[in-house]
């Protein structure tokens, strides 16, 4: 496993990460048991950064990893987890809850500090209540050493050029916007570099579009998206292989994006990802799939308030 800078935080971070996010049963009912070994073969795998949020299984997934980590020397992992969001429609920034929140996620993870705190898909508030009430609390955790980073994530990329300008934290979750069909995350790298802000790329299979299941119905994304990702997923299939491999070398493989998030809650699969980022990767396949996905290269779709989805490409 390679290591890399995240921003100015001191982490020198796994080129992949592990999102806890499946320990909450949100994809399928899974196994408290099977998701602890799964915890234990990612750290033991190299992954030394895991990521969590109350709004995962509504407080399941940090329960869960709550448990896997208490059996974990604390110096072999870095902890991040979010507050803001707790519900499909329930977002909660102010000062007083942030706070309270980050108390909550404590004592469900068992320990007094978590290396990052980010502020969970702040897109769909307006950004007065993130520049003027959320980040402060950040700070004020931060100084009181119940948080040793501070953060901020969501979807569209215009939430981050319009309020990394404004406000000052550590680092960054982007989703969905560095992978096989949107690599559009490498035009926020100078304003992140200007800032030294650390950025975490996550979803590497864009929500589940890189697959040949075909994509779940709630996913956002255009039919055109979806039958273009889907082409490109059954050429992998046809050649002996899993874009899930090719998705995941392609986003470790990035030497300016610091790490990767990927979740599951099966040990076998954590291990295999971890094999895959050590892998080199089949340039010729790899030419072939971005070949099928260039009609829909960067195309996004929108979420939050109207003023960070004005210019997007559909």
């Amino acid at each position: 496993m390679k290591y890399r800078a995240l921003g100015k935080t001191g982490m020198n971070v796994s080129t992949l990460s592990f999102g806890a996010s499946s320990l909450g049963s949100v994809f399928r009912q899974t196994d408290d048991n099977e998701a602890i070994r799964t915890v234990h073969a990612a750290v033991d795998a190299g992954i030394n950064l895991i990521d969590v949020s109350p709004y995962y299984g509504a407080t399941k997934a940090e329960t869960v990893l709550g448990k896997a980590i208490q059996q974990i020397s604390r110096d072999r992992f870095f902890l991040s987890t979010k507050a803001g969001r707790y519900g499909a429609d329930r977002f909660d920034f102010t000062a007083k809850r942030i706070e309270a929140s980050l108390e909550e996620s404590l004592n469900r993870l068992h320990t007094d500090y978590v290396d990052l705190l980010f502020l969970h898909d702040i897109e769909f508030v307006e950004p007065g209540i993130i520049a003027e009430e959320a980040v402060p609390a950040l700070k004020r955790l931060k100084e009181q050493g119940k948080i040793r980073s501070t953060g901020i994530c969501g979807l569209p990329l215009a939430l981050f050029e319009q309020l990394l300008p404004q406000v000052e934290v550590d680092a960054i979750i982007s989703y969905c916007h560095y992978s096989l069909n949107d690599t559009s995350l490498l035009k926020l790298l100078p304003l992140l570099d200007a800032r030294g802000v650390g950025l975490v790329n996550a979803s590497p299979l864009s929500m589940g579009l890189l697959s040949t299941r075909g994509t779940p119905e709630w996913h956002p994304a255009s039919n055109e998206i979806k039958e273009a990702c889907l082409k490109a997923a059954r050429l992998c299939a046809e050649r002996g292989e899993d874009i899930a491999k090719l998705a995941v070398q392609y986003s470790t493989s990035e030497e300016r994006i610091p790490t990767t998030l990927v979740s599951t809650a099966n040990p076998d699969n954590i291990v295999k990802n971890a094999g895959w980022a050590d892998e080199p990767i089949d340039r010729e396949l790899l030419a072939d799939v971005l070949e099928i996905l260039t009609p829909i290269r960067d195309r996004t779709w929108v979420s939050g308030i109207p003023q960070y989805n004005a210019n997007i490409s559909l």
